[in-house]
């Protein structure tokens, strides 16, 4: 698959993390079929407030990673960088506690944590969200702990990674596919679509509306495929925000979904807000 045929390498080089079917899941059973919604969230710069991959670093030797480790990266490759970075960090005696810790640490992008409790709170048919990310399913799982957020996601997609016999946190792709777009690993484009068909088979309906928020490049791709009802989420001045605006401008009426950029999840409340209280 080819999302719309944008050429490779967009990726954000180290130090900085990219912004740019297996199924790891929060909670294996298949959710209930009334929700009026279905909202996604980006993880990495959208629920939490800096990218996780970028935060970990903190727990290996002086902070900081040694030069020929970072000249390892290659564009499209993200997850195969990280897998270096976490077995330096295991063969440097980074223990899994001290993964934990800074993780847990990292804070939440701001009014994420009141957006979250807004979903908590309305009626159990409004809303069924989704996790969809390309850090991994250790870092998530533990952040999400911390706040006391794991149970509000029905699914969690995103790398696995699981601790080895001897420490290591051994991070693996989440999936294959052919976009042009995406890290090899990883096209959220293909997880939205696949996600979406089979829930609407199992409902026996479509959602509503489909919201989806983020803020990196690879939170663009999966944005393309939300039709008119639909509303993108893009977090004000961050990549997915500016590639929505420059095919507004190029090529007008492709980019089907209306645009909400957000600064806070305050924003994204109240537009959602508006959506639950509508008549159907």
């Amino acid at each position: 698959m080819n999302c719309f045929g944008s050429p490779p390498g967009e990726d954000v080089p180290p130090p900085r993390s990219r912004r740019s079917t297996n199924n790891m899941a929060a909670n294996s059973a298949t959710p209930p079929s009334d929700r009026r919604f279905l909202i996604f969230f980006d993880f990495d710069e959208t629920i939490v407030n800096e990218s996780s991959d970028d935060v970990v670093v903190q727990a290996a030797p002086g902070q900081n990673l040694p030069a020929w480790l970072k000249d390892t990266y290659r564009p499209g490759h993200y997850n195969e960088y990280m897998q270096r970075v976490l077995a330096y960090m295991a063969e440097k005696g980074v223990t899994e506690s001290a993964i934990r810790s800074v993780i847990e640490k990292i804070p939440a992008s701001p009014g994420m944590l009141a957006l979250f409790q807004f979903l908590r709170h309305r009626p159990p048919q409004d809303f069924e969200v989704v996790l969809v990310s390309d850090a991994n399913i250790f870092f998530i799982e533990s952040w999400l702990r911390r706040v006391g957020a794991s149970q509000l996601f029905v699914k969690i997609f995103t790398n696995p990674a699981t601790f080895d016999k001897d420490g290591q946190l051994v991070l693996r792709p989440f999936h294959s596919h052919s976009c042009l777009r995406c890290p090899e690993n990883m096209c959220k484009q293909v997880i939205l679509r696949d996600y979406v068909m089979r829930r609407t088979q199992e409902r026996g309906r479509p959602f509503h509306r489909v919201f989806y928020v983020g803020d990196g490049a690879n939170d663009f791709c999966p944005s393309l495929i939300l039709g008119p009802r639909d509303t993108a989420f893009a977090r004000r001045g961050y990549p997915m925000h500016r590639l929505i605006t420059e095919i507004h401008e190029a090529r007008p009426g492709e980019f089907k979904a209306v645009t909400v950029p957000w600064a806070s999840g305050d924003d994204v409340v109240e537009r959602l807000r508006k959506h639950a209280e509508e008549k159907l």
